[in-house]
């Protein structure tokens, strides 16, 4: 049995599409593959576990754990509705000190394969991380911030996520590094904590272990800049069987790149509700309707112009 740690950490907010995440891992499981799940929360808030504790009585090849993490990024900086524990990544070498090497996700992703591979061919010898190329040299407000903080904007990686090398992080005293950064104010919060203090330790991993709405844009829209950073079997891998990670718009509150996957999963998984599902598309289907008929025309000009495109 290969056993895989993977970590998840959030709130209450998220509990749903926590489940439907962690679903989308077990459904795609090998027959010998064995996820050791950890969640990672706060005591501040309890953890409402109801649900999430369904999960290994409706799966077999894993095991589900929490472990509490202290006060200390409480009052760490928040932005764009992110919250304190997305620091709880920074972490994890401390918090789950039985492996060597552990796989962080955040939960509004959807996952469409096994990481047997990916965990296992992945060597992290001489780096502390290794993750997706982040893109921001391709944004010019992002590039700019990078700049501005000395770090290559070529060079920098999503921290949605990441496989963590623990026994480096600590062995180099890296968690206190972290810890200080983290009391600043950074625009992209753990992210920016992980690429300036991981600079020159970062193992860059294929496109499909984080499929983001921008790379889908750029997908459809600019395949070449990508194809200057990936080659083109490793964009088709990506788009058929990556990690869709929804680090914009989240398909549960509205229509986004790729949102149609989630809602798949959704109602394969056990945590489909009838209703919930119901009402958002007729929610869906209201707002347009509301919509002035300019607009209805653009979403079919749209429709027809990018719909050609294979996503």
């Amino acid at each position: 049995m290969n056993t895989i740690p993977i970590v998840f950490a959030f709130d209450n907010n998220l509990v749903m599409p926590a489940c439907i995440a962690i679903s989308s891992l077990l459904m795609n499981a090998r027959e010998d593959t064995f996820y050791d799940i950890f969640i990672l929360h706060s005591g501040n808030a309890g953890l409402k576990k109801e649900e999430l504790d369904r999960i290994p009585t409706l799966f077999k090849n894993c095991r589900l754990q929490y472990r509490l993490v202290d006060s200390i990024f409480d009052n760490s900086f928040e932005i764009r509705g992110i919250t304190s524990p997305t620091y709880y990544r920074l972490l994890i070498p401390e918090v789950i000190p039985e492996y060597d090497k552990v796989v962080y996700s955040d939960v509004d992703v959807i996952f469409r394969s096994d990481l047997s591979d990916l965990y296992f061919n992945t060597d992290l010898e001489g780096y502390y991380v290794a993750g997706v190329n982040s893109l921001s040299h391709l944004i010019p407000d992002h590039k700019k911030h990078y700049e501005a903080l000395n770090v290559d904007s070529n060079a920098t990686i999503y921290a949605g996520n990441i496989i963590l090398n623990s026994k480096a992080l600590l062995e180099d005293g890296i968690i206190n590094r972290f810890r200080e950064h983290a009391n600043k104010q950074y625009k992209f919060q753990d992210m920016d904590v992980l690429n300036i203090v991981c600079a020159g330790k970062i193992k860059y991993l294929s496109p499909s272990f984080c499929v983001t709405t921008f790379f889908s844009e750029k997908y459809v829209r600019e395949r070449q800049q990508l194809l200057s950073i990936w080659t083109e079997s490793e964009l088709d891998n990506a788009v058929q069987r990556g990690i869709v990670h929804y680090n914009g718009q989240k398909p549960w509150k509205g229509a986004c790149y790729n949102f149609d996957i989630w809602w798949e999963y959704y109602r394969k998984s056990p945590f489909y509700n009838q209703e919930y599902y119901f009402n958002f598309f007729n929610q869906m289907l209201n707002e347009l309707d509301l919509l002035p008929l300019w607009k209805r025309i653009k979403i079919v000009v749209r429709y027809f112009v990018f719909g050609k495109y294979k996503l």
